[in-house]
């Protein structure tokens, strides 16, 4: 996209499509949703929606699931190029583009909110002509992050509905929680660590496809707990033949740690997943490699078995290092929890659907993770309702591929159902 058409006037927010073409056209990884987040922030605005955002909301200064330095630049450079305005640039600059949009009712009622994750994937995006964005000219601009998960439909749908509320022809409160990096599972905590979610009675969170039939809409079981780790492993370098007694290898290390973790058992009580992801070892070869940096996940169906399997992982990661004499500083970059749907949201949602041409499944397996489940735990603990419900959306390639794509008709009766589920309180 060029910086003359960013001056293009902002799209109707009832027009789900145009706002998912205009999003999907842009898309930006987890932390650095300066543009998207500014798009979602100027149609708020003009909606009347009170706003609050930027790093005096959400403290993300030593999160370890931040990107590097140089990403978070280029991210500004990026949104600056585009014409996004400079205080907009500065209030979402260095990973701060989480915030919140409020708008209150005609009669008192619950506090209720919104989960709406705004992030991309790191995934070239297909130019094929058979792939719609691609043959319709709404493919992705930015090489290498493209919208393969439908989260540019889910800020399209909190709009719509945004835009269908403003009447304030409803009880109560509705907070809708703009969430960066949800990919990786990283942006939930530090929005419940300011707070976000302290005052929520309802939580509500939506989410497109994963094989859920078009026209139907249905809870999702199966969210499993994850912690996303990274170690890092400190040895001493070497020369490889003149005196590898000398060197501790950081990427032998790694590797010994790499097989431990796809060793580690699996249980019997719970659906458990284990992987290795990135492995990075800069160096050459003939060098004891003195840095290794490994990224892996646990995965758990059940919460006791989710911590039980972060620990053991965490055993294999220290021991592998021990083995070889090096160090190793883990991290946790992101995590999940297991959540289930309150019955009574599923009650109101067989009521409402047939109205917006929807018709409620029985609960689906999602059989993934997702940081929705944070405020959907912390809002149940404190006696309130929670739900994650799944849209159908069409099959164009699987999730978190090349090829994703959504049926864009399924966008405005998921914003008009979430809209009327809100308005049934």
């Amino acid at each position: 996209m060029s910086a003359g058409r960013r001056a293009e006037a902002l799209p109707d927010p009832l027009d789900a499509t145009a706002v998912r073409r205009r999003l999907h056209r842009r898309p930006e990884p987890g932390f650095l949703e300066i543009e998207t987040a500014d798009l979602a922030w100027g149609l708020l605005a003009g909606l009347g929606w009170r706003l609050r955002g930027g790093g005096e909301l959400v403290d993300v200064r030593d999160h370890p699931g931040l990107p590097s330095r140089d990403e978070l630049d280029a991210a500004v450079r990026r949104a600056a190029a585009q014409g996004v305005a400079a205080a907009s640039v500065h209030r979402f600059r260095d990973g701060n583009t989480a915030f919140v949009a409020e708008l209150r009712g005609t009669r008192p009622g619950p506090l209720i909110a919104v989960r709406v994750d705004m992030d991309a994937l790191p995934i070239q995006e297909s130019r094929s002509g058979g792939h719609h964005p691609a043959a319709r000219g709404f493919g992705s601009d930015v090489d290498g992050a493209m919208h393969a998960c439908g989260h540019d439909g889910h800020v399209a749908i909190a709009l719509r509905a945004a835009a269908l509320l403003s009447d304030r022809r409803f009880a109560g409160t509705v907070r809708l929680l703009f969430q960066p990096a949800e990919e990786g599972v990283r942006g939930a905590a530090p929005m419940l660590a300011a707070g976000l979610a302290d005052d929520v009675d309802v939580l509500l969170a939506v989410h497109l496809g994963f094989g859920t039939p078009d026209g139907c809409v249905a809870a999702a079981t199966e969210l499993y707990g994850t912690s996303k780790l990274r170690a890092e492993f400190t040895g001493v370098a070497a020369h490889a033949s003149g005196a590898p007694e000398q060197g501790r290898s950081a990427l032998l290390a790694a590797a010994s740690a790499v097989l431990g973790l796809h060793a580690l058992p699996r249980y019997a009580t719970a659906t458990t997943r284990v992987n290795v992801g990135t492995l990075h070892a800069p160096g050459a070869a003939n060098i004891v490699n003195a840095r290794a940096v490994l990224g892996a996940e646990v995965r758990a169906g059940g919460a006791a078995e989710h911590d039980d399997l972060e620990r053991r992982a965490r055993d294999v990661l220290h021991g592998a290092a021990a083995m070889h004499g090096v160090t190793v500083d883990v991290a946790r970059t992101g995590w999940a929890t297991s959540a289930a749907t309150d019955d009574a949201i599923l009650g109101r949602i067989e009521t409402l659907a047939p109205g917006h041409g929807l018709r409620l499944l029985p609960p689906r397996p999602l059989r993934a993770s997702d940081d929705a489940t944070l405020f959907m735990r912390h809002v149940q603990e404190r006696d309130g309702l929670a739900g994650y419900l799944l849209v159908g959306a069409g099959t164009y390639g699987p999730h978190h591929s090349p090829t994703f794509d959504l049926d864009e008709a399924a966008l405005a009766p998921a914003a008009d159902l979430l809209a009327a589920l809100i308005r049934s309180w």
